[in-house]
Order: C-alpha cells, then sequence, then structure tokens
C-alpha cells in the first residue's frame, strides 16, 4: 500500500471513532414509505429523534426507532466513559436503499395474472457527535 493511500486510510479510520452506525437489513416495508420517515430525523438531535420517531403514527417509524436504539447502544460500546447527555449527538446520515423483492402472482380476469412485487429495504443509520472532543 502506497503512503498517500495508508495515510487517507488512517484518517479514516480515526474520523469512524467519532460515529456510530447501525444497519437494518431486508425490512419488509417499501423504501418509499421508509424514506419519509428517513426524512423526518435527518439532522435532528437524537434525543427529538427518538422522541419524534415514538409519536409518529407511521408503521415504519417503529422500525426506525429500535434502529435508532441500536446505533446509540453502539456509541456507547465505543464511547464508554462518556455521558450521553454531555455530548451533543446527532443523526449524521439515514440511507434507505432497495432491498430484496419478493415476486407474487395475483389472478386476474380472462386467466391472466398480474405479477404483485413485495418491496424490502436497507437502511443505514449514522450518529455523530456534533462538537468534536
Amino acid at each position: 500500500m502506497g503512503s498517500r493511500k495508508h495515510n487517507r486510510a488512517e484518517l479514516i479510520k480515526e474520523a469512524k471513532k467519532t460515529e456510530s452506525f447501525a444497519k437494518l437489513r431486508n425490512c419488509p416495508t417499501s423504501p418509499r414509505k421508509m424514506r419519509l420517515v428517513a426524512d423526518m430525523i435527518r439532522g435532528m438531535k437524537v434525543e427529538q429523534a427518538l422522541h419524534v420517531l415514538k409519536h409518529s403514527p407511521q408503521e415504519a417509524s417503529g422500525r426506525m426507532h429500535k434502529l435508532l436504539l441500536s446505533a446509540l447502544a453502539n456509541w456507547q460500546a465505543k464511547n464508554e466513559g462518556v455521558r450521553m447527555e454531555e455530548t451533543s449527538l446527532f443523526v449524521k446520515e439515514v440511507g434507505v436503499d432497495g432491498g430484496r423483492s419478493l415476486k407474487r402472482i395475483r389472478t386476474a380476469p380472462q386467466g391472466r395474472a398480474h405479477r404483485i412485487r413485495k418491496r424490502s429495504n436497507h437502511v443505514t443509520l449514522l450518529i455523530d457527535n456534533r462538537i468534536a472532543q
């Protein structure tokens, strides 16, 4: 590995120490519905995002709430001596990608069949400290 590549890898490794992430794979909700929930919390403080997700009527918000709690647990595992209340954690990135689609058949008139696509998605949630220590 060249020296520039090695130095860049070290910088990325140092940056990843402050931010924590969690992934949700093959969630049985369409990506379009999950993106609506992701757009609600993107850039929010973690405490505020947890409150919004808990009281949101969408079904996808329950799954996103659980994912945010998982990302918080990952952050606490990385930063053992730091209290969460003393830091200003925020939702840095929320990415929603399409996952595997289950293809089903629904009967249609005159001997035909229509294809039903039951979509799923992958969500990646990244939290970070707004003020570097």
